[in-house]
């Protein structure tokens, strides 16, 4: 028995199956069971040795053919249309539901729509009016603002196509200290995303800028260099240089001479009032 990777349309993520089926090999088309039901999916490489994991992996149910492929696209349009209709029955009902997409499973016995909202719905009276409509189990799915923009997809400030569409499986969690570490302005126009929230390549040169960072003062620290005090105004941690200001001067020098010659004055208040009781004394 050898095991493939699909794809599913509506994902990038990629999911395991048995295969016994020698004939199925990279590009064709298969029909799985998933715990949505039955779908419609695309091998993507060739067969491999069991993966090592402990869950199980589901069998591939067969090789799909014309007819599978004809009614995955009839799905694909008429959930078009049944993504118009669930739109105009849940403002019908004032649920302030915003209807981002819909997919029939293969063999139209559940319908998925995935939709936007600021608050939880109550959706009991537009589930009614949706299976009389559709005759067929009704999913209806609330996501975030992340998850609309993975869907969706689109082209992010670097000019590539956004990574949650391209290639994450799922979201970290993203945070202000990200963009602190790495020295950024804090505008967070600048630095969100299309959904809104802070970008997730925040997270990927975090790692490297905290080792980078670790035996280095901090922005505004007071030190002492060459006898006199200054205050640390800017950092560049890839050009490895800083910025030093006092109320005569503005230097800069590099980080390898900040470690060595710099000296933090960690409590500036404290020194000075240690220093006026010196003095009373």
């Amino acid at each position: 028995m050898k095991y493939i990777s699909v794809k599913f349309e509506t994902t990038n993520k990629c999911y395991t199956f048995s295969c016994e089926d020698e004939t199925i090999a990279n590009g064709v088309g298969v029909v799985v069971e998933t715990q949505r039901g039955i779908e419609y999916a695309t091998v993507v490489g060739d067969p491999f040795e069991k993966p090592n994991v402990e869950m199980e992996i589901k069998p591939i149910i067969r090789k799909a053919n014309n007819e599978d492929y004809e009614q995955f696209l009839a799905n694909k349009n008429d959930a078009l249309n049944a993504k118009e209709i669930c739109q105009e029955e849940s403002d019908n009902l004032n649920l302030g539901m915003n209807i981002i997409s819909a997919e029939y499973t293969l063999d139209r016995t559940k319908i998925t729509f995935i939709y936007l909202a600021d608050d939880r719905v109550d959706f009991r009276e537009l589930l009614k009016v949706l299976a009389s409509i559709f005759h067929c189990r009704i999913d209806l799915r609330q996501v975030g603002t992340r998850d609309k923009a993975k869907m969706v997809s689109g082209v992010g400030v670097c000019g590539r196509e956004l990574c949650c569409a391209k290639f994450l499986g799922d979201f970290d969690r993203i945070s202000i200290n990200m963009a602190k570490n790495q020295l950024l302005a804090l505008n967070i126009q600048k630095l969100s995303g299309q959904c809104g929230n802070l970008m997730c390549c925040l997270k990927y040169e975090d790692e490297a800028y905290k080792d980078l960072r670790k035996d280095l003062p901090k922005i505004n620290s007071s030190i002492e260099y060459e006898g006199e005090r200054y205050r640390i105004t800017s950092m560049n941690i890839i050009a490895k240089n800083c910025k030093l200001e006092n109320n005569e001067h503005a230097i800069f020098i590099g980080l390898d001479e900040l470690l060595e010659k710099g000296k933090v004055i960690k409590n500036i208040k404290k020194e000075q009032e240690e220093q006026e009781i010196s003095d009373g004394e």
